[in-house]
């Protein structure tokens, strides 16, 4: 069996936990990166690249949430994107992430330990601000998915306001998710963010949303919708329906059904 068989039959076997809620654990975390040297949620980056390449200059600082084993920062770095700095509540998602970058001769890339919550930079630090998929992980246990629990919405805002205060102005958030427009929306519109919020899809039947937050060019009033920008999407193969995104999608839905 050759490597991309070897990568096909850990793809086909990897179905994460039994339940979606120990996603919340972070030593589930930590033992799944001792094992875990590479996955991607939400699609590789290929599938994304054509809305990236819109937003992101080689001369931007950014800062991406939750790297955990993605390869996000190390394709934006191979663009000419240098100015990246990864963090990571796992502490073995950052050691092991510091060693392949270094492997590849990717030094400029700064990895940190670090809470997406309480986040460490000075104000205005950063031109770009990406996540992909870690916010989901706040909304394994949110209820129902209208009206989520007050300590989901409680740690989705911290998130968010720490994006905020990071950002320079005219920085853009980027948020690569599974979550809906219309579930996201009250919480990226709240009345003391600045950003304006656009959202483009990839992905054809099962899609993903790529939302683009600019600081300081807010046009929407509270309850309006979300503006969807037009972009080409890429169609997604068969075998996405059996990986751990989908799984973690059908999970999630499994669970606000249960409530």
């Amino acid at each position: 069996m050759d490597e991309t068989e070897n990568l096909s039959e850990a793809k086909r076997t990897t179905v994460g936990p039994p339940s979606v809620l120990e996603y919340l654990d972070p030593n589930y975390w930590n033992e799944r990166f001792t094992s875990e040297d590479h996955y991607e949620w939400l699609k590789d980056y290929s599938h994304f690249r054509h809305l990236i390449q819109q937003h992101i200059k080689p001369s931007s600082s950014v800062l991406e949430l939750g790297c955990g084993n993605s390869q996000l920062s190390d394709e934006l770095y191979k663009e000419g994107i240098t100015k990246i700095t990864c963090i990571d509540l796992s502490s073995v998602a950052v050691e092991k992430k510091k060693k392949q970058l270094l492997s590849k001769g990717y030094k400029d890339i700064k990895v940190l330990e670090g809470d997406m919550l309480n986040l460490s930079f000075d104000d205005e630090a950063f031109d770009v601000v990406i996540e992909k998929g870690t916010m989901d992980v706040l909304f394994v246990d949110s209820g129902d998915p209208w009206n989520p629990t007050p300590e989901v919405v409680k740690k989705a805002m911290a998130m968010l306001r720490g994006v905020h205060r990071v950002l320079k102005p005219n920085g853009i958030f980027i948020s690569i998710a599974f979550g809906q427009p219309h579930f996201r929306r009250p919480l990226f519109n709240s009345p003391e963010f600045t950003w304006s919020i656009e959202y483009a899809t990839f992905g054809d039947g099962f899609h993903y949303f790529f939302y683009i937050l600019r600081k300081g060019c807010r046009v929407l009033a509270v309850n309006e919708d979300v503006k969807k920008v037009d972009a080409h999407c890429l169609d997604l193969y068969q075998d996405e329906l059996e990986d751990e995104d989908y799984l973690f999608r059908t999970n999630i839905d499994d669970v606000d059904n249960d409530r």
